[in-house]
């Protein structure tokens, strides 16, 4: 079964927009990495969720995410994202989890 990360990421009040902009002018590494299956960005959309987005990655193994976050693509595609700029979030939380069911259609 796949394995799921899930980065819960805290972003102040109006800042949205350029985090999501981060995202979508990201180096793309992770798309490149054996066993990376999919990768969402969650967006906030009720008052519950506060100012969190979700950073949502799939892998076919937890071996696989794991050399990922080993390799040096990981190390340049964050470094990337934070060139020269401030931080957008003001904290986060990762959380893994293993997938025991799915459905597609």
């Amino acid at each position: 079964m796949s394995y799921v990360v899930i980065n819960a990421i805290e972003v102040p009040k109006g800042s949205g927009d350029e985090l999501e902009n981060r995202f979508a002018n990201r180096a793309g590494e992770v798309s490149k990495s054996e066993g990376f299956e999919s990768f969402q960005l969650l967006r906030p959309d009720n008052e519950g969720a506060g100012n969190r987005y979700l950073v949502y990655t799939r892998w076919s193994d937890k071996e696989s995410f794991e050399t990922w976050m080993g390799s040096s693509a990981f190390q340049k595609g964050h470094v990337q994202s934070s060139e020269g700029r401030k931080p957008v979030a003001t904290g986060s939380q990762v959380w893994l989890y293993e997938v025991a069911q799915f459905e597609e259609l």
